[in-house]
């Protein structure tokens, strides 16, 4: 009998990559089989497409009110339009040939009401019953045709008038407004997904260890490609969702004119799913490292606590920053790791922190990610065997070393 031939067994055993990725397969897998990530994928997606619809409701709620003129509609119908737009209205006229046209059109709600502009001493508005703002819509606009025809039969040149040249100072307010919304909406929806999919690590961890399914994982792979690849397949599986997210929400507030959304809030949502990336990398090592210390999902919660008492004061730092992207406690918490991704997208969309400040919180919390995984890689490998109640940090690492 021939001597097996170990070149070509050593051919067969996969490398460090190809193992990595066959975990990180297996855990996207196991998700999409769960019915209750499926559905609450779903919610989210219909909750999100109900605020929107809700908004096209609320902001086409208000008809464009409707005034009939009858006589000259030449000076008195781009006129009325101008008053409605300086007051925020858009008054839509439609020409009436006669009184008794405009009378009707009143009664049957064809039009608001009805400017009678000539065959009296003085204009007649019609209307079905008193509107204050179309008064003194309608009121401007024939004072001011009035005043235009007497100042032009006593020759002054009203070409010659100038116009007074406005500069606004805050011209970008609005749009800087819009831009912190949605980045608050951006953190808000950060915030859940690194909770959701941080616990999503934290129990498989449990669950394989309370089921020995991990002696047998490790028989063929190391600690940190087991780590990795939980870490990279949740990861793949949260950033489709954030982006799929913030697809539909740009696209729907770009289609429903809900929101103008420039280029720059379009930047806001590329910049909070891109800190989603950071701030997932260091949370899943975080929450895969916890829970490698515990054997049974009711201990979870005592060694996840430090992790969501971090994530949850950097929800309210983030939130509290939309007043004051610049003061100093947004300013110092924009650079803490763990902080930063629930902080600096907020400061970005208001305009507060420069591109030196964006570069400076990512390199630090590219440090904090390498060091989290490094520390807990060690942590990992020492106390994933362990299925015997809780195992303190010390005996991890002196497990690891041994």
């Amino acid at each position: 009998m021939s001597a097996p031939d170990p070149t070509r067994d050593a051919g067969r055993d996969p490398g460090s990559a190809e193992l990595v990725r066959l975990v990180a397969g297996r855990e996207i897998s196991a998700r999409l089989r769960d019915k209750n990530f499926i559905i609450g994928v779903v919610l989210t997606v219909v909750l999100l497409i109900g605020i929107l619809g809700f908004q096209v409701a609320v902001n086409s709620g208000g008809e464009e009110p409707r005034l009939g003129v009858v006589g000259d509609t030449a000076q008195l119908g781009p006129a009325v339009e101008a008053q409605g737009q300086a007051i925020g209205i858009d008054v839509t006229v439609v020409p009436l040939d006669d009184e008794a046209a405009a009378r009707q059109a009143v009664e049957t709600g064809d039009v608001d009401g009805a400017l009678l502009a000539g065959g009296g001493p003085a204009p007649e508005l019609l209307v079905e019953d008193r509107d204050a703002t179309m008064e003194a819509v309608v009121n401007a606009a024939v004072s001011g045709v009035a005043v235009a025809q007497q100042l032009a039969e006593a020759g002054v040149d009203l070409d010659a008038v100038p116009e007074v040249e406005v500069t606004a100072l805050a011209a970008d307010d609005e749009e800087d407004q819009q831009q912190v919304l949605v980045a608050i909406i951006g953190v808000g929806l950060l915030y859940g997904l690194l909770i959701m999919f941080g616990q999503f690590v934290a129990q498989g961890v449990v669950e394989e260890k309370a089921s020995r399914v991990v002696e047998l994982l490790l028989a063929t792979m190391r600690p940190w490609q087991l780590l990795a690849g939980k870490i990279i397949g949740l990861g793949v599986l949260g950033l489709a969702q954030i982006v799929l997210i913030g697809v539909i929400a740009v696209g729907g507030a770009l289609a429903f004119d809900v929101v103008a959304v420039p280029g720059a809030l379009i930047g806001t949502v590329v910049s909070v799913v891109l800190w989603f990336v950071l701030g997932y990398a260091f949370y899943a090592a975080a929450f895969a490292v916890a829970a490698s210390l515990v054997s049974r999902q009711e201990d979870l919660g005592s060694v996840l606590t430090p992790m969501m008492v971090l994530l949850i004061g950097g929800f309210f730092v983030g939130i509290q920053a939309a007043a004051d992207p610049g003061g100093t406690l947004a300013v110092v918490t924009s650079y803490v790791p763990g902080l930063s991704p629930l902080v600096m997208p907020v400061r970005q969309a208001a305009g507060e922190a420069a591109a030196w400040e964006v570069a400076v919180a990512v390199a630090v919390m590219l440090v904090a990610i390498v060091a989290a995984v490094r520390l807990g890689g060690r942590v990992y490998a020492g106390a994933l065997l362990r299925t015997s109640g809780k195992t303190k940090l010390r005996e991890a690492l002196r497990a690891e070393r041994a």
